[in-house]
This record gives structure tokens, C-alpha cells and sequence, in this order.
């Protein structure tokens, strides 16, 4: 039997609970699961939240969850489209400080951050990363992209990288081993994910890529397992004792992160960087726990991004 994972996503909130207050403009939380979100994150103390959504639906899913929004504010909007404008430009104009997904689909929600010129992209390429709290693995494990890019470039996967160092960063780890994920650990022209893997160690070696340690390719086992790179005799600070694994495409990303919230019985949170401001992505099926831990991401890279420095755990 799978044993409960270790608090270290509760680490993640007991931190962003050290900060002054983040505003965040939550796109149509007409569920009861985004409303309990909301109300648990205003009574740790460490988020305002702003609910933009039709204002029958808002609170109708309010008096589902039994939760008492009285004391937010609440944007009115026609329907979910009007929210996620609505909550972009918010965030856009500095009157939110992040934004959070609601009860809205996610292509909906990001197609108001993409546009040109409402929208909250900058040069960087958008991405996301799921922070993974696993009982078998000795730290936080970050998995990108899993949610956003389908079948990334390698100059897209350049940035896809360097947002989740930068987010390892902003959560306390000074130097994030990175992973490159493919099926074997030699580069070979018959698998496309071992020439990028190759191409993007490069690329930190020039500096095109910084804060990291890159190693790649490597097998999935390779990367999490000493042993299993000790008997391929993989070497390296990166080899079975890595921070962040980058997989090949969404798909890969996707099946390996819900394996291991489903089968292996993780705790994991959810959020999209190379915006103007962090997004919390959560999913219809994430528990109010996980829901809170991706307002604590996007609390403590705010607040890396204002400060220049992470919160102290």
C-alpha cells in the first residue's frame, strides 16, 4: 500500500503565508470546488481573492460549498469568456497580482492570456509545471510541460526549461538539476527527444540556458533512481537525483504526472510561467489541498518576481 506522501507542498503554503497579501483574480469560480479554494486560501491569510463570474453562478456555487463570500470582491460578468477577459486584464492592468483558473476550460482561459494585445504574453514562451510531492522521491519533483505546449521545439523547450528553473528557484533551490527526459540515454536520429535533450545541454553550456544543471538524455528511471543510473553508469550530479524533469511532449508529460498523483498517490500543484504574472492551473479534479498549494506557487514566484529573492523556508 502506497504510504501518504510528506507535507512538503504544506511547506510551500507555510511560506507563501509569510508574505503580505497576493490579490488574485479567479476566472469563473461557478464551481464549488474553486469557491472552497478561494475561501481556504482568504483563511490562511496569504491570498485576497477577487471572483470575476456571473454573479448567480458565483454564488450559487458559494452556497454549495457552504462558504461564506461575503467579504470578497466580486466582478460581475455575462459568462465565462467575459470572466478569463476580465480577470486578464486585472492582472494586466497591476490591479491583481495573479491569476487563477476557475471553473472555465483551460484553452478558454489561455486564449484571453495569449492575445497580443490584451492578453498578459511577453517574450518568453509560455509553459507549465506540475510541482509532484511523492512519498518515494526525497524532494519536490517539478515535471514540465504537461499541460500547455502539445509537441514543443527545442527553442520553445529552451524556454519551457527556463521558466521551471526559475520557478525551482523561486521555491528555494539555488542550483535545480534538470532532467531531460527520452526513452534511452544515447542520442540517436531515430528518437527526435534525444537530439533536443542533447542540444539543450548545450545551450546552458553557452549560457542560453542559466541557474540549472542540465543532463540529458535520460530514461525516466535514470533520472530518479542512483541505482538504476549507477547500472548504467550514468554519472553526474543530475542522474537519479534530479529536481525537474522535462519530458519530450504534453502527452508524455501528462500520462506521467496523473500516473503519479492516481497510482502512486502524490499531492501535486499546478501553474503556467513566461507570462506577465504566474497562473494557478488547477484541474476540476484537484482536491482543495492541491488547489491551495498552486495559489502558494504563484504567491512565492509573485513575490520572487517583486523582491528578486524566494522566501526563506
Amino acid at each position: 500500500m502506497t504510504k501518504a506522501p510528506p507535507a512538503r507542498l504544506d511547506d510551500l503554503i507555510a511560506r507563501a503565508r509569510q508574505l503580505p497579501k497576493t490579490i488574485a483574480a479567479i476566472a469563473h469560480p461557478c464551481d464549488p470546488a474553486s469557491i472552497e479554494g478561494a475561501a481556504e486560501v482568504a483563511k490562511l491569510g496569504f491570498i485576497e481573492p477577487v471572483l470575476v463570474g456571473p454573479e448567480a453562478k458565483v454564488r450559487a456555487a458559494a452556497e454549495a460549498a457552504k462558504a461564506d463570500i461575503s467579504a470578497f470582491r466580486l466582478v460581475a460578468t455575462p459568462h465565462s469568456h467575459a470572466s478569463a477577459a476580465q480577470a486578464v486584464a486585472m492582472v494586466r492592468s497591476g490591479e491583481a497580482d495573479i491569476l487563477v483558473k476557475g471553473s472555465l476550460h483551460t484553452d478558454e482561459l489561455m486564449s484571453a492570456v495569449v492575445e497580443v494585445d490584451t492578453g498578459l504574453r511577453t517574450d518568453r514562451r509560455i509553459s507549465h509545471v506540475f510541482v509532484i510531492d511523492l512519498a518515494a522521491y526525497p524532494r519536490l519533483l517539478l515535471i514540465t510541460d504537461a499541460a500547455v505546449n502539445i509537441a514543443p521545439t527545442l527553442e520553445e523547450k529552451r524556454d519551457i526549461v527556463q521558466n521551471a528553473i526559475d520557478l525551482a528557484q523561486a521555491i528555494g533551490v539555488a542550483k535545480p538539476k534538470v532532467a531531460i527526459l527520452s526513452a534511452v540515454e544515447t542520442v540517436t536520429s531515430k528518437l527526435k527527444s534525444t537530439i533536443d535533450a542533447a542540444a539543450l545541454c548545450k545551450m546552458a553550456d553557452r549560457g542560453q540556458i542559466t541557474g540549472g544543471e542540465l543532463e540529458g538524455p535520460l530514461a525516466f528511471d535514470n533520472a530518479v533512481n542512483l541505482e538504476a543510473a549507477r547500472e548504467k553508469h550514468i554519472g553526474g550530479d543530475v542522474a537519479g537525483q534530479a529536481d525537474i524533469l522535462v519530458v519530450p511532449d504534453l502527452e508524455a508529460g501528462n500520462m506521467l504526472a496523473k500516473q503519479l498523483t492516481f497510482l502512486a498517490g502524490a499531492e501535486s500543484a499546478g501553474i503556467v510561467l513566461g507570462a506577465r504574472a504566474p497562473i494557478a492551473l488547477t484541474s476540476r479534479a484537484d482536491s482543495v489541498e492541491a488547489r491551495v498549494a498552486s495559489y502558494a506557487l504563484a504567491a512565492l514566484l509573485a513575490h520572487q518576481r517583486q523582491s528578486g529573492k524566494p522566501v526563506a523556508g
